[in-house]
């Protein structure tokens, strides 16, 4: 048996990119980075930023076109692969791709808050898009996920 998921949360690098195979089924492409702070061999933090290439498919695709931009923080789960080439002065390179399944929406306003950056969930919205998702209203309503006080915490 094999399995192969990932969830990722970064903020959107590119604004989504829409179009339609010639069956008509919706696919958006994006870029999302991860950032985290790393110790280097001398001590100094130093910023590490991943990137990853994101495409989404039908009902998910339209919803990413339409409410997500550059900047804005998003939670995606799917499947991982890497991508290897070649760039221009010769070097390989490899490029990580996820196919998306499920897509949360995290920014509710302009981008400005950073995935994991510290800001408080009251002022976010986290909504479930996946691929099976099909509604008459295709616009998402917004849910508050208030943060857990410490009595809340299971350890």
């Amino acid at each position: 048996m094999s399995f192969n998921k990932i969830i990722v949360v970064g903020n959107l690098g590119r604004d989504p990119e829409l179009r339609y195979t010639p069956q008509g089924t919706a696919v958006c492409d994006f870029s999302i980075a991860t950032s985290e702070k790393k110790r280097d061999k001398s001590g100094e933090l130093q910023d590490v930023t991943i990137w990853f290439k994101v495409t989404t498919w039908n009902k998910t695709a339209e919803n990413a076109s339409k409410y997500l931009s550059k900047g804005k923080s998003v939670y995606i789960e799917g499947r991982l692969r890497t991508e290897e080439w070649t760039d221009r002065d010769g070097k390989n390179r490899v490029s990580l791709e996820i196919n998306a399944t499920d897509m949360h929406f995290l920014s509710s306003g302009s981008g400005e808050h950073s995935a994991g950056g510290g800001s408080s969930a009251n002022n976010e919205y986290s909504q479930v898009i996946d691929n099976d998702f099909d509604s008459g209203d295709s616009k998402p309503s917004a849910v508050n996920t208030a943060s857990p006080g410490d009595d809340d915490i299971p350890f």
